[in-house]
């Protein structure tokens, strides 16, 4: 390993260190958010980087976790929607366990299981090994799921900043995944066939990757002063995008926003909710995204949330709530509901 990327280590540990710390003053302001219920490791398949994942499970209240397998018959009928949740952290830094508040608001208004994606992080695991892990995340819930009173024909994913970009690109590959699997009548097991995702819930994401930074910091409507720090976002761009010249900025995977018509059509759910910020770098790229993807026929929610700036929902403010992310998580609980909802009937 060359001096340069064990440079960016040490950068990347240091940043997770303050992120952590950041994280922990934020989940103890009021009302504090719900621990997590358990988790599960699951050894990864899909990434040519073997290894293991974490996947951390909150559950609402009447949840039940299996001790046997089989499930019965009423107990599948009873099983629970699953919300696949992806941590933001420019996948660099942060963990499954940063979107407790997201994950307590999920199970209180929609009733549904979350499991928060503890994907692998660069520069350890450069692109496109997160997009890889949240498709095993999704591959083995779909096969062990009703196991565990879960329903894999009812999935929807959420995530923030970088989690929202994986929302997108997941869900590509992972049609890319089944597709592959069916053709080569390769199911691991019968429920693989019924996985379904229905819904996505993405956070003022990173979609567009063919614009360079400086393009984007010109276009935040707060000024360069309402950005991420250049610092801040070159560990991101170095770490993840590596080796630069081996990895097309509109591949898919990376930049759904450029993907083609009929790989967006195909690939992600009909309900897509998109919340972007308005003094946001990456606000100009989420907002041209939300109107190709409704001319494509999509069922598109969420809005613009005016005067904050990218990851405002998430300040290390321990001794004020914040009213406003709870308003507008209860929004984005009530599009997921009606998403579930609609494919039950």
């Amino acid at each position: 390993m060359s001096t340069e990327r064990w440079i960016l280590r040490l950068k990347a540990w240091f940043w997770r260190v303050g992120m952590a710390i950041g994280m922990f003053f934020h989940k103890i302001a009021p009302p504090r958010p719900k621990t997590h219920s358990f988790s599960i490791n699951i050894t990864t398949t899909i990434s040519p980087a073997k290894g293991s994942i974490e996947l951390v499970f909150y559950v609402p209240r009447g949840y039940r976790r299996p001790l046997s397998v089989p499930v019965s018959d009423a107990y599948r009928r009873a099983a629970y929607p699953i919300v696949v949740n992806f941590h933001g952290g420019g996948f660099t830094l942060g963990g499954p366990y940063d979107d407790a508040r997201w994950a307590s608001a999920v199970t209180e208004n929609v009733d549904a299981v979350v499991v928060s994606v503890g994907y692998r992080l660069a520069p350890e695991y450069p692109f496109p090994t997160a997009v890889e892990d949240g498709v095993d995340a999704i591959l083995w819930l779909c096969k062990h799921g009703k196991s565990m009173g879960l329903d894999p024909g009812n999935i929807a994913l959420t995530g923030f900043s970088s989690g929202g970009n994986l929302c997108f690109t997941v869900a590509l590959r992972l049609n890319a995944e089944l597709k592959k699997l069916s053709d080569e009548a390769l199911y691991p097991s019968p429920e693989m066939s019924v996985a379904r995702l229905c819904a996505l819930v993405s956070w003022y994401p990173s979609v567009d990757y063919t614009r360079t930074r400086a393009e984007r910091r010109a276009s935040n409507p707060g000024g360069i002063g309402k950005s991420l720090p250049f610092f801040l976002t070159n560990i991101f761009d170095s770490s993840y995008l590596h080796p630069r010249r081996a990895i097309s900025m509109g591949d898919p995977y990376l930049s759904p926003a450029v993907a083609p018509d009929s790989t967006l059509i195909t690939g992600l759910p009909e309900h897509i909710a998109l919340y972007t910020c308005e003094w946001d770098q990456l606000f100009v790229e989420g907002e041209v995204f939300r109107t190709r993807l409704d001319s494509l026929g999509k069922m598109v929610t969420g809005r613009l949330v005016r005067g904050v700036h990218h990851g405002w929902d998430r300040a290390p403010n321990p001794f004020k709530a914040d009213l406003e992310a709870e308003v507008v998580y209860r929004e984005a609980c009530a599009d997921l509901k009606r998403a579930f909802k609609s494919e039950e009937t």
